[in-house]
């Protein structure tokens, strides 16, 4: 009997605080209309445009968005400040990255009937590490008391999927018997909150898969995983030059490269139809056809690109039902956007259904990862 990786459980953090477009709106509007006055006079003279004011309609428009949960909400209402406010923390302490791991992790193992002890590894996969090292992952392991191994990766929104293909190939080649996957994403610290075309997109939060052996798993519970297709290709239209050899200063005024920059419409055009290839020869390769999905998991970035992407896979338009939308509560969670939605919408899927988890972001990086019902 060859051993095959089940996705037993599935665990969500979803911070308290959250933002609406309107009160995202006021908070900018006010910032243009400080930075407007504060240089009145350089606008005058043409020496420099005056900023442009943004509006709920804009912003449901562009992207599909309406709210979106945040680790800390003053910091970015603030339009003297405009970014969250996360303290450093002592040494001793947990990082809050692992904080929110715990929560995900500790609701993916109940789901599952697990516990700790029955777990092997950790695998820290998202697109907004807090530190280079100890790996967060390591410090995950340690708090839920693993006998095992961990480690981060990172592939920008892509981080969930690729995260799920090493979990599997762990399980199937005997290197772990459970493996919980892991994407604490706090995409505010890295949002330019002053970009009027970019200040909308990215909400907070962290969830959690955790995959088991087939053996170990009881029959009829959990989604077997059929296959993983990941594909990269590089490319400059999403960026974020910070790290640690250009750190640039506390808040990243004027240093807007070392927050998210990207080029959205080049972004749609390119990738939308890539993701639509993609998971067409992914199934091609499993002998499987669109027809045979019950739902798609998309990544959560921009609801005109799941839209597309669903449609050019499916050759008409998808229902919300098969192709479930979170990003109008949530925003755009980077990586663990794709798995929010499986979290939330996979208790109708019936034994025997398909389904396809997709993610796509910057790299560019795609993942995409057929399930089945048991």
């Amino acid at each position: 009997m060859s051993i095959k990786a089940i996705i037993s459980g599935t665990g969500l953090f979803t911070p308290e605080a959250t933002i609406t477009n309107d009160e995202l709106v006021a908070s900018f509007n006010r910032f243009v209309e400080l930075h407007n006055e504060r240089y009145a006079d350089d606008i005058a003279r043409g020496d420099m445009a005056p900023l442009q004011p943004s509006s709920s309609e804009f912003i449901e428009k562009a992207s599909g968005i309406k709210s979106r949960h945040v680790m800390d909400k003053e910091g970015i209402l603030d339009p003297e400040r405009m970014c969250p406010r996360l303290p450093d923390r002592s040494n001793d302490e947990p990082s809050i990255q692992c904080e929110m791991a715990l929560v995900a992790c500790q609701e993916a193992l109940a789901r599952a009937g697990r516990t700790a002890a029955d777990v092997d590894a950790v695998i820290v996969a998202c697109s907004n590490l807090q530190r280079a090292y100890p790996a967060v992952a390591i410090e995950v392991q340690e708090s839920l008391g693993i006998d095992g191994f961990a480690y981060d990766m990172n592939v920008a929104c892509s981080s969930a999927t690729f995260g799920l293909q090493a979990a599997a190939n762990a399980i199937e080649n005997g290197t772990a018997g459970a493996v919980l996957v892991v994407n604490p994403e706090i995409c505010s610290g890295h949002l330019n909150f002053r970009d009027r075309d970019s200040h909308f997109i990215f909400g907070d939060a962290c969830t959690a898969l955790l995959v088991e052996r087939s053996d170990r798993v009881e029959a009829g519970k959990g989604f077997e995983i059929l296959g993983t297709h990941l594909k990269t290709k590089f490319s400059n239209n999403i960026r974020n030059n910070f790290g640690f050899l250009n750190r640039g200063d506390e808040s990243g005024v004027g240093k807007a490269d070392k927050l998210f920059v990207q080029q959205g419409r080049k972004v749609f055009k390119e990738v939308s139809p890539m993701v639509a290839e993609l998971i067409l020869a992914h199934l091609d390769s499993l002998s499987l056809a669109a027809s045979d999905l019950r739902r798609m998991w998309l990544h959560q970035a921009n609801l005109g690109m799941n839209q597309l992407i669903s449609k050019r896979v499916l050759g008409r338009d998808a229902s919300r039902e098969e192709a479930p939308v979170i990003l109008d509560e949530y925003a755009n969670t980077s990586s663990a956007g794709s798995i929010i939605a499986f979290h939330l919408h996979h208790d109708d899927i019936s034994s025997g259904e398909l389904g396809v988890i997709c993610s796509f972001g910057a790299g560019y990086s795609i993942g995409s990862v057929v399930v089945r019902r048991r």
